[in-house]
This record gives structure tokens, sequence and C-alpha cells, in this order.
């Protein structure tokens, strides 16, 4: 069993995440520019066996339509399919995640300059996309087996 990565993409910054080998402790991975993740990945992917990419969905917080953030995943996610064909891709609700990494940002134990640090609110929204998504499947699996 591979690893589940997860992916905050965003125009100037993309926060990637991943899980543990049991795939049971997500954590953040690292915050990169966005015409440098593809390259990352080429490297990072077949060195920790990734099984699932999970790209973060932008949905209108009152609607449940696509943002205008779409305009620039979806694009991304095309090269994605394009560079790793095998990995299956999945899109995950992303509202809230960049308040929420900035919440527990706030509520940690790091200084002024660690909260203004955008690249580490990437990085730990694309850990909360992970979570959720984790959450969520586990929440199926749970009522598959009640049934």
């Amino acid at each position: 069993m591979g690893r589940i990565l997860a992916i905050d993409y965003g125009k100037k910054r993309t926060g990637i995440a991943v899980t543990d080998i049991l795939r049971i402790t997500p954590g953040p991975l690292t915050t990169l520019p966005a015409n440098e993740v593809i390259p990352f990945l080429k490297d990072y992917i077949p060195k920790e066996s990734v099984d699932l990419i999970v790209i973060g969905k932008a949905i209108q917080t009152n609607k449940a339509v696509e943002s205008d953030s779409m305009k620039q995943i979806k694009p991304f996610v095309a090269q994605l399919k394009k560079a790793f064909p095998s990995v299956p891709i999945v899109y995950h609700d992303e509202r809230y995640t960049s308040r929420i990494a900035q919440q527990a940002i706030a509520l940690s134990d790091a200084g002024k300059k660690q909260r203004r640090d955008k690249a580490l609110v990437d990085r730990i929204s694309a850990v909360v996309i992970l979570q959720s998504y984790l959450l969520q499947q586990q929440l199926q699996a749970t009522k598959a087996n009640d049934r």
C-alpha cells in the first residue's frame, strides 16, 4: 500500500501533504511555486510509492458551485494526469481549509513571523484537505460495514 498525497494548488504557491505509508497520519511535505510542482512530483512519487493524489476542489462557500480558482486547477490536473497516468487523482472539497490552517497555526506556539508565513498556511491547508479526505473514506467504510 502506497501513500496518499494531497495538493492545495494555488496560482503562486502550492502546498503538498502526504500520509505515512500506512495511510494513517497526514503531514505537511512542502510548499512550492506552482511551476515547480510537477518536476518535484516526478522525483518524489516514484521514490515514495504514491497510490493516490487528492486535489483540493475550490467550491464557493455559499453554493455547491466551483469557484473561479478551478480555472487554474483543472489545467494543472490535466498536467498531472499526463505526467502520472497510472496514479488516480480525485478532487476533495477545500472550503475553509486556509481558515482552518490559519487557526491551527495561531493556536500553536508559532511566533508572529510563522503566523504570517503564507507557505506554511499552504502546507497546513494541504494537510487539512488530506485529513478531511481520510476521515470521509473512514466514515464511508464504517457505513458500508454497518450494512
